[in-house]
């Protein structure tokens, strides 16, 4: 792949906001377990995109899309979690939540329409 696409912009401008949130987390609530957890998974969405982009092979490619897709599922766990738990608010939660919804989407789709074109 060439140049940035929506994928790799999206992931990347997540993963800045993800950081901020971890942040926020350490040093505003003191909370160091979860916000670990949560830069770890959010900011790996963006850094398998970006190793897909430069993946050898179409499955090399499904294999770094799905890692993301997982990564992604994991980020919009610690992010539930940390809204029900009080850590942050339903309006701090509300739109980074819908960021990690769309990319989900986004990567589900990139799998299944690459998958369709990998002949076994």
């Amino acid at each position: 792949m060439k140049g940035e696409n929506l994928i790799q912009s999206k992931s990347y401008e997540f993963a800045l906001r993800i950081i901020k949130l971890y942040r926020f987390l350490t040093e505003k609530k003191k909370e160091f377990v979860l916000s670990k957890q949560i830069l770890k998974s959010g900011t790996s969405i963006g850094a398998n995109v970006e190793e897909a982009c430069g993946a050898q092979s179409r499955r090399d490619f499904i294999n770094k899309i799905a890692i993301a897709y997982k990564e992604a599922r994991e980020t919009h766990y610690w992010l539930r979690l940390l809204r029900d738990s009080k850590f942050i608010t339903e309006k701090q939660s509300s739109l980074i939540l819908k960021d990690v919804e769309e990319l989900i989407k986004i990567l589900a789709s990139i799998q299944i329409t690459t998958k369709s074109k990998v002949s076994d």
